[in-house]
């Protein structure tokens, strides 16, 4: 049975009729609409329990069902309680809509109201909004146990001891031992691959690197390589590969064709970069590693088979996910526990296909390689005892610059030492392939920048050569050694197992889960960089927001511009903006950039990129928005000194704020053009800065607009003159274009002035009152205060000023969340805290302010906010008074300075009575959720993981949620509590290599969403449906208790947020974009709002991305876009609240044929998701795709 839906929209009534005929008018429709929806419901329950009761053989309680209509029944069951919960939700979701418009029926348009019961009525915009979700789409998450793993890494976890025993020349490992005949049968085939690990920005900057060390490499490389057809080399930064190619002869660039396609020269991921995997978000590292592989197809003509990620510290599942989305076959990875790495070593488990946990048919199977030892260089790569490994990297020979720690140097392969040399590296190899199920063994042969040098080149080649020819040589020896690429060696793995490339070879195990927070000895745990330099994270962020934004109008409007045959005016070199820009994103991803743990230089340089690509990012978005909203495209003229449009905010340079521009109206009228960078519709509040606060707010058609006056200050205490926060509230299409107008008006009745309250708690302060505004100096109260909205009321601490609990309105309920803020020092002795490890002095303490804090509270019609100043800090809480998104959940910003600190790292902690116990979630690059367990058998600091996006604690009433727009290490420490480390200063090195502390800190605004979501089977359901639904599901238990077998409810982790919290996110990370019209010394061209889109998007579908493709021919836009879809996979088993508008789900159906207005979709090719492999191609425009997937088409318009 389909699901019941209610209609689209509804209108609230003619103009011209009574306010009580249009309450009584939609009284009647909800009565009646309800009514059915409860009629076919019932009767649905009927039929379905009527077939129950007389099917023959279930008539008498103690006789068993056959099982295959067990399971019919079951499926029907589980599909009848959808139904009954979702036609429940619509009701209320339906009552609560007729409600808002008959509450607001007698309010004229454009007018505020306040009604006794504290809360402010905005004045309805005849918007009747609903969420209509299918069944079938709830099962994915309610039904997902995903496929039983052999390796499940919580698992793993939970049976490891951690112990750390001394394991002799391998340290961290054991003994190991093998029989000189175990080969007799079968010789050993070793693939050594050289390689050189090449950082785009660490100790140097990505261009002094390049300079000194990496041309150099390349250049050697080209000549090296064709000295013997034998030799070969991998290569993983593209970023470097690029700027080397630009720099280089034909001649040279034939040669390098020539060495990739003949298989001397492998590509490896051929990302941009090789991206961080902890805080990158998944948009980023998906756009990194397209421009990286569209960049090898234009130019070298090759395709990538194998990831490579030696060195990012810690490894997620969504990086296997989105590399197996690109068609790569295998992959390796280095930097993982070393507990880990010695328990799957002894159990054979360093080879394993990694699989998704939500993966319900191993379709994101990928083969990879987990590398046994400390570190990718080559004292720790040919076997288990470095002092012999060392002797074999042949750079240390003596007087060159570098030597082995050990004392014994190498010693350079001559016919009198060949059998002793041969022998004993021969005894390191067969040792590392005990290791592994194959007797297939990889022996990586490099490190960071090697090869810069011929000398290098020679001394590394010849001698191995000389190895490899005795060995090979001496079939007694059992051996066949070569060099290799890392394709190579898996290839001949899989040639091994009699499986195809890709397959599973039989008995390799099957992993689930990620592989963080990554110790590389003792208790030294790498999860200090999850928060190192949060000023950087977060500019990331906001420049990603602003790519996506600046990609999805540039092809619309490029796109309208050739329809309307305007395309010779439009500033098509606007697409070189867009390239910089993906291409400085792509470099911040780097392992060393967007981690924090670069030297104080390059965190410079990175910044002054990052800068720079904001600037030309905000004027592609504006030439965009300028070409779109204009009535008549032929009265677009484009003036590069002179732009239609003006941002909002500007930044003073790389390391500063965004600070507001001021709207000066004078004697003129203003308009002001806003993007809604999402997907979906947004009721929203729109902030601007105005030089008055007489102020009307006007819509394109002549509407007024709810409007709120609010205060700017510059101090606590002191307002600014003459600027005024204009806030206004509207519903902005999806990826639309709105216009609004800005003028004075003496008397306008549609806004209001917020009013201000301030707790000086006994400062001796001064309080600047200004007019209009109404102030409220409480010098020494310390009670409890509170703001509320429509939907909660959030309590204050009259004492602290921070939030202590949300009292739900719905429900009377009240959950207690109390903020707090925390120190942690480093330790005293031996290693400390650095940029890369978090090694704190024992539990945090709590932060003490001296003198009190002083809170500031600002409450109107629209918002209202508590902003309390401390003096490292100061927060600001917001909640908005609209239905939907915007107003079911808090708006946090804490702007942290802690530059005059020691050694200290500051966090905020969330306590709840949420009963989680020591099971907390993290977001994995934004893409999914990994369920995390705090183990009291780990140090602290192993307990704190990444946080790209959101984290959550729950129980079986409620969850509570914390969206964050930048990513910082998290914890859940203690049950209940959510704890978020927010900046850190230290001021010594941690001994990785970068030679500094983390000292140069930046004022830093770090924004959250705190969401509080209940769960949708809690005791509070009322009504007859819900019992019917309670009944039901006892109906069910008590008809599968009767079978012979019991279902066991499987464990495994597999976690998802819900609908309202994936919309949330999105809007945390994307804010809405406000450009204002700049003036005009004659009449502005007439304008209009732009809505992209001629059908509504379903709501668990994100369009992460619509970028124009380059031409075939010059660095110039092409005639087609890759549109990339993702279907998010989302927990319905949370209470489901009205979102603000119409949310429908499709059984991931999306038709893209009339999705734009005005655009004709002409072609839709399926392509993998680096847009290197065609796939099926589809017969219509109508695409599907299943929960969590992500989807690349490459699409034309006309």
């Amino acid at each position: 049975m389909p699901p019941l839906k209610p209609p689209l929209r509804s209108g609230g009534g003619g103009g011209a009729a009574a306010p009580g005929t249009r309450r009584m008018k939609l009284k009647k429709q909800v009565t009646v609409c309800g009514g059915a929806i409860f009629c076919v419901a019932v009767f649905s329950l009927y039929l379905m329990l009527d077939r129950v009761q007389h099917e023959p053989g279930r008539r008498q309680s103690g006789v068993s069902f056959p099982r295959s209509q067990i399971s019919v029944l079951q499926n029907r069951i589980e599909q009848l309680e959808q139904l009954l919960e979702e036609n429940h939700q619509i009701i209320s979701h339906i009552k609560d809509s007729v409600l808002e418009l008959t509450e607001n029926a007698d309010s004229l348009p454009g007018l505020l109201a306040y009604q006794t019961n504290g809360s402010w009525v905005l004045p309805t915009d005849n918007h009747l909004t609903f969420l209509s979700v299918s069944p079938q789409d709830c099962q994915f998450a309610l039904g997902n146990k995903g496929q039983k793993t052999d390796l499940q890494m919580l698992d793993v976890y939970s049976v490891l001891k951690f112990d750390n025993v001394d394991g002799g020349v391998w340290k961290q490992g054991f003994e190991i031992t093998y029989d000189e005949h175990e080969w007799d049968n079968e010789a050993l085939q070793v693939y050594v691959v050289p390689h050189s690990h090449n950082d785009p920005g660490w100790i140097k900057t990505f261009d002094k690197y390049y300079q000194d060390q990496t041309q150099h490499i390349l250049n050697n490389m080209v000549l090296k390589l064709q000295e013997d057809q034998k030799r070969r080399f991998i290569w993983a930064e593209i970023s470097f590969f690029s700027k080397w190619w630009d720099n280089i002869d034909t001649q040279k660039r034939a040669a390098v064709r020539r060495l990739a396609v003949d298989g001397q020269l492998e590509f490896v991921t051929g990302g941009w970069v090789m991206t961080d995997e902890a805080n990158s978000h998944y948009f980023a590292m998906i756009d990194q590693l397209i421009e990286g592989h569209q960049w090898l197809e234009k130019n070298i003509g090759v395709i990538p088979k194998s990831g490579w990620a030696i060195d990012p510290f810690g490894h997620s599942s969504t990086m296997t996910y989105l590399l197996k989305r690109s068609n790569l076959t295998n992959m390796l990875i280095q930097r993982v526990h070393y507990s880990i790495k010695k328990h799957f070593a002894a159990t054979k488990n360093l080879e394993f296909m990694w699989r998704q946990t939500w993966d319900t048919d191993s379709s994101t199977d990928i083969f990879c390689q987990l590398m046994p030892f400390y570190s990718y260089d080559v004292p720790h790569t040919c076997g288990p005892d470095p002092k012999i490994c060392c002797q074999f990297d042949f750079r240390r020979l003596p007087g060159g610059r570098i030597s082995c720690p050990w004392k014994v140097p190498p010693k350079a392969i001559t016919s009198v030492n060949i059998e002793e040399r041969a022998n004993l590296l021969l005894d390191q190899y067969r040792k590392k392939s005990k290791l592994y199920q194959s007797k297939v063994v990889l022996i990586p042969l490099g490190d960071d920048f090697r090869y810069d040098k011929a000398l290098e080149w020679d001394q590394q080649f010849q001698n191995y050569e000389r190895l490899f020819d005795y060995m090979n040589s001496h079939p007694e020896l059992h051996v066949q050694v070569q060099f290799g690429t890392l394709s190579e060696y898996f290839d001949a793995v899989y040639k091994k197992n009699g499986v195809s490339p890709g397959s599973k070879p039989p008995s390799y195990p099957v992993l689930s889960g990620d592989f963080f927070t990554y110790a590389d000895r003792e208790d030294h745990y790498w999860s200090g960089y999850f928060t190192s330099r949060p000023f950087y994270k977060n500019l990331d962020r906001v420049l990603e927001s602003h790519l996506r934004a600046a990609e999805i109008l540039y092809s619309l409007a490029l796109n309208h511009a050739r329809r309307s045959g305007a395309d010779s005016k439009y500033p098509v070199s606007d697409y070189s903006s867009l390239t910089e820009a993906r291409r400085n994103i792509g470099l911040f991803q780097h392992h060393d950039a967007i981690t924090g743990t670069s030297k104080e230089v390059v965190v410079v340089d990175y910044g002054v990129r990052l800068f720079h690509s904001l600037m030309n990012l905000k004027r592609v978005i504006i030439n965009a928005a300028h070409f779109l909203v204009l009535q008549d495209k032929n009265n677009y003229r484009y003036d590069q000194s002179s732009l239609f449009l003006q941002p909002d905010d500007r930044r003073q340079n790389h390391d500063t704020l965004a600070e507001k521009v001021v709207i000066k109206l004078e004697s003129l009228s203003r308009y002001v053009v806003v993007f809604n960078p999402i997907e979906q519709e947004r009721l929203c509040v729109i902030s601007v800065l105005a030089s008055s606060s007489r102020i009307r707010v006007m819509t394109n058609d002549g509407s007024n607009l709810p409007t709120q006056i609010s205060a700017v200050w510059k101090s606590p205490t002191d307002m600014v003159t003459d600027i005024y926060q204009i806030s206004f509230v509207a519903r902005l299409s999806a990826l639309g274009l709105a216009v609004f107008q800005l003028s004075e008006m003496f008397n306008n009745r549609a806004s209001v002035k917020s009013n201000v309250a301030i707790y000086l708690r006994n400062r001796d302060v001064t309080v600047s009152k200004k007019e209009p505004f109404s102030v409220k100096i409480l010098e020494s109260s310390t009670d409890d205060f509170f703001i509320e909205n429509q939907h909660m009321q959030v309590w204050f601490n009259g004492v602290t000023g921070l939030m202590e609990n949300i009292k739900r309105k719905d429900v009377q309920q009240e959950q207690k969340v109390r903020m707090e803020f925390m120190w942690y020092g480093t330790r005293s002795f031996k290693d400390k805290s650095g940029a890369y490890l978090f090694l704190p002095d024992g539990e945090a303490k709590a932060y003490i302010s001296k003198p009190a804090p002083i809170t500031r509270i600002t409450k109107g019609p629209l918002f209202s906010e508590v902003v309390s100043f401390y003096q490292h800090f100061h927060q600001i809480v917001r909640l908005y008074n609209l239905p939907g998104v915007e107003g079911l959940s808090l708006d946090v910003s804490i702007v942290v300075d802690i530059h005059d600190q020691i050694n200290r790292e500051l966090a905020m902690r969330l306590s709840t009575d949420i009963e989680s116990g020591d099971t907390f979630f993290t977001d994995l690059n934004g893409f999914q959720i990994q369920p995390r367990k705090y183990f009291q058998k780990l140090p602290l600091q192993a307990n704190f993981y990444p946080m790209p996006a959101m984290a959550y604690i729950q129980d079986n009433r409620s969850r509570l949620t914390l969206h964050t727009a930048q990513s910082l290490g998290v914890s859940s420490l203690h049950s209940g509590q959510l704890e978020v480390i927010l900046d850190r200063r230290l001021m010594q090195d941690d001994n990785r290599g970068l030679g500094q502390g983390l000292k140069d800190n930046k004022l830093t605004c770090n924004r959250f969403r705190i969401l509080l979501e209940r769960r949708a089977t809690s005791d509070e359901h009322i009504g007859f449906l819900s019992r019917l639904y309670s009944m039901l599901q006892a109906l069910a238990a008590s008809i599968f208790s009767r079978t012979s077998t019991h279902e066991v409810q499987d464990s495994r982790p597999v976690s998802f947020p819900s609908l309202l919290s994936h919309v949330t996110s999105m809007h945390v990370n994307h804010d809405v974009l406000a450009m204002p019209v700049t003036p005009q010394p004659q009449n502005i061209p007439p304008i209009r709002t732009w809505h992209p889109l001629s059908t509504t998007v379903p709501c668990d579908f994100h369009i992460l991305n619509m970028r124009t493709l380059q031409s075939e021919v010059v660095s110039a836009p092409g005639l087609e876009m890759a549109l990339i879809l993702h279907r998010k996979g989302f927990d319905c088993g949370l209470e489901a609240r009205n979102l603000g508008f119409n949310c429908t789900t499709t059984q991931g159906k999306f038709s893209l044929g009339g999705l734009f207005q005005g655009l004709d979709v002409r072609s839709v090719q399926p392509m993998s998701l680096s847009l290197l492999y065609p796939t099926e191609p589809y017969n219509s425009s109508l695409v599907s795709l299943r929960p969590m997937e992500i989807s690349t088409f490459r699409i034309r318009m006309v």
